[in-house]
């Protein structure tokens, strides 16, 4: 079977020629050549530069304001309400908190702690005011849970426990029965670790002397939050 054989040859450019002073087209090229193949030598431009522009331009950022619900049926209804801020990075920090001690869940003392942590709500301002602490937390939760094996190594992002869950789902509950507006406070979050009696959490406030009078006088701040200046 006969092949074929394709072969290059060389383009001269003329150093006597010059490029054209105009283009006819904003993609095309032209340049007077002299070779075997002709006199011309078109050169088009790429389209990758555009591509690129509409990639960039087609990226957007989601931001979350929401945290963990076990009642799904509420996810996407537009009237639930928003965690504040500072609820949200409590909530970070409680997941945090929850790692360092090495522990496979996030509970409420967790999310104690992690109210302590972030430290500019009423709520970490009414609870270090009656002597609640981080440290004292911190040591209240190992007396009462132990240390966990120096060899295990929490998740990222530690799983809720039940009653870690409920605590949430009692606070969007609570602000939605109150039928005020704004946003859901570090505040709903202890309020509702007092209210599962059974848990870390309850046990702890109440060893550092948290009480239902003092609960009852945390809420009368429920919906209110510390406006930080920075001027």
């Amino acid at each position: 079977m006969a092949t074929q054989r394709l072969s290059f040859l060389p383009i001269a450019f003329s150093p006597s020629q010059s490029l054209p002073s105009k283009r006819h087209d904003s993609s095309c090229l032209s340049l007077p050549l002299s070779s075997l193949y002709g006199n011309k030598l078109l050169i088009r431009t790429s389209n990758l530069s555009r591509f690129v522009t509409k990639f960039y331009s087609s990226t957007t950022v989601t931001v979350s304001f929401s945290l963990p619900t076990s009642k799904r049926e509420r996810t996407p209804s537009e009237k639930t309400p928003k965690w504040s801020a500072r609820s949200i990075k409590s909530f970070a920090m409680a997941e945090l908190e929850a790692r360092k001690l090495k522990y496979p869940n996030t509970g409420t003392e967790a999310l104690l702690m992690g109210i302590l942590v972030e430290g500019t709500s009423q709520a970490a301002k009414f609870l270090r005011a009656n002597g609640i602490t981080l440290f004292k937390v911190r040591e209240e939760t190992v007396n009462l849970l132990g240390k966990s094996d120096m060899y295990f190594f929490s998740p990222e992002h530690p799983p809720l426990t039940e009653q870690a869950q409920r605590v949430l789902d009692w606070a969007v509950d609570e602000k939605l029965k109150s039928g005020e507006n704004g946003e859901i406070t570090a505040t709903y979050l202890v309020l509702g670790i007092w209210s599962e009696k059974e848990s870390a959490g309850h046990n702890i406030l109440a060893n550092l002397g948290f009480n239902d009078e003092k609960a009852k006088e945390l809420a009368k701040y429920i919906n209110e939050d510390i406006v930080l200046n920075y001027k």
